[in-house]
């Protein structure tokens, strides 16, 4: 008995610091082992409990790492990520990101062998940054001397990063310094003028030219060059992450613009004349004042879950399309298919990079989700196609939640309007969660201008679409094509047609907290 409230008391003093799964979790499970008093049930308990404190504590240490690598304590990111891989019992699905961000830490402390170790390792578990990874360990090659393979690895590092032109640039410019080492002075021009062309906005790269160079300093000056990469490319297109921007591109406020009226000339007089509508010269104004916006949007589609879960027909098909939809009114659009909670996670730091760096009072950002959700403890979350779940908790460790991760990284950001719309109002997918699963989804707290968008009413659910879509997104595809509506009016016209379609059985549910106007297309 003693040596049970022993294990207790050490127990309590570790959980309490993880937060409310403690309470909701371990020490019910606790207080069930010591009622029974089965050594056989407690042992169970205790390796669960210890096993999901180790799994948390990996979250928790990543995040901690990857802040130190955005601060560039390199010395911190080696010590907390070597002091997870030498966990045997860690979570694996870590392991491609330990090894590509310590290996980019390595490079910055000049020890260029361990660098490339890692650098190598990341490629073998098939790192979606390809296009980064080639570019530091050409870095590597560079600094140890051997020229050959560093030109192919920047070779190579410049094909993968094709889609980039942000990072193509970085690793241009930076390309063009090592050709400047070899004494190849044409190379080095073509390369950095190519760099300026494909990222003009970049303050800094736009006053670089090519000067001779110290031939001893390899693998660029990284006192000046210290290119960090934060986030996962798209697997779909092997685009790699958006370099930290070193210069906030400021947007002047949008001038006020009068409405000419037409010069009414003799063929003119022949015509009877239209005047335009309060509503056209409303519409006219508001797309003059906003002309400068920059739109983003995090689209994810994911269908291919394991046969325990559902494999769903819809959800790729619809993120694709609303992916192309979005592109047609000028958002710059990141799309995930068949995501991962890795890749889902790192997707969602390049989209809060691209929100926090665009223009003050005119960033719009946009987050569309179809695929499976559940409701938990009044939290929603997204599954990605990994998760594994097999008991309550799992969802929390393994789920993406929708009001943590999605809409306060966009609340912290420079986006003017937040916009969320959830295809993901399905069936339970983890049949043995099912007394702690609530049905649908839950309506969130609305955050400071944010806009969000349910495929049906809080509770309810919906069926996967027969056809190419779900009906959902279906009905929002031909609203997103129609010009001239405010976003409450696309969404009404969606709630309307899908109401009618699905034979008054399914309800679609906004909730906004916006401020202005919002329009997908403008004419």
């Amino acid at each position: 008995m003693q040596w049970v409230k022993n294990n207790i008391f050490c127990l309590l003093t570790d959980t309490l610091q993880n937060g409310s799964l403690f309470f909701t979790v371990y020490l019910p499970l606790i207080i069930l082992s010591t009622l029974f008093m089965k050594q056989s049930i407690l042992g169970l308990g205790l390796m669960v409990l210890i096993s999901t404190l180790s799994i948390a504590q990996d979250y928790q240490t990543y995040d901690e790492g990857i802040a130190k690598f955005r601060a560039k304590e390199y010395e911190a990111v080696i010590t907390l990520f070597s002091g997870m891989l030498s966990n045997p019992e860690r979570n694996k699905r870590y392991d491609e990101d330990l090894y590509f961000y310590r290996g980019q830490s390595y490079y910055f402390k000049g020890e260029t062998e361990n660098a490339l170790s890692d650098l190598d390792k990341a490629s073998e578990l098939n790192h979606f940054n390809k296009a980064v990874i080639s570019w530091f360990k050409a870095r590597c090659y560079d600094k140890k001397g051997n020229i050959q393979q560093a030109e192919n690895y920047y070779s190579e590092a410049v094909n993968y990063a094709e889609k980039n032109k942000k990072v193509s640039a970085q690793i241009l410019a930076d390309r063009s310094q090592f050709y400047v080492r070899q004494g190849n002075k044409e190379a080095a021009n073509k390369d950095l003028a190519l760099a300026k062309t494909l990222d003009p906005s970049n303050a800094e790269l736009a006053k670089a030219t090519v000067t001779p160079a110290n031939s001893n300093t390899r693998g660029g000056d990284d006192k000046k060059s210290n290119t960090q990469v934060i986030v996962k490319s798209n697997p779909k297109n092997n685009t790699a992450k958006d370099a930290k921007k070193n210069v906030k591109k400021e947007t002047p406020p949008p001038a006020t613009q009068t409405v000419q009226q037409p010069v009414n000339t003799a063929a003119q007089q022949q015509q009877p004349v239209v005047e335009p509508t309060a509503n056209t010269a409303l519409i006219s104004s508001i797309a003059s004042a906003y002309k400068d916006e920059k739109r983003y949007a995090l689209v994810i589609g994911n269908s291919s879950y394991t046969n325990s879960v559902g494999i769903l027909k819809n959800p790729v098909n619809d993120a694709t399309d609303v992916s192309t939809e979005l592109k047609k009114s000028d958002f710059e659009v990141q799309l995930l298919t068949n995501a991962t909670y890795v890749q889902m996670r790192e997707a969602m730091r390049k989209f809060q990079d691209k929100l926090v760096n665009g223009p003050k009072d005119q960033t719009v950002g946009l987050f569309y989700y179809a695929g499976h959700g559940v409701q938990y403890q009044d939290e929603n979350y997204l599954v990605p196609v990994d998760a594994n779940v097999q008991f309550e908790d799992d969802i929390v460790r393994m789920c993406f939640p929708v009001q943590k991760m999605v809409l306060a990284n966009m609340e912290r950001s420079n986006s003017r309007m937040n916009i969320v719309i959830l295809d993901a109002c399905r069936n339970n997918p983890f049949p043995a969660t099912t007394r702690s699963v609530s049905q649908g989804l839950v309506e969130m707290k609305r955050a400071r201008g944010s806009f969000i968008a349910y495929a049906t009413a809080p509770g309810s659910v919906a069926s996967d679409g027969a056809g190419r879509n779900g009906l959902y997104t279906q009905e929002l595809l031909k609203a997103l094509r129609k010009p001239g509506l405010t976003i409450e009016q696309v969404f009404k016209d969606v709630r309307m047609n899908v109401l009618r379609l699905s034979g008054e059985k399914q309800f679609t549910w906004d909730s906004s907290n916006i401020v202005g106007e919002f329009y997908f297309k403008f004419q």
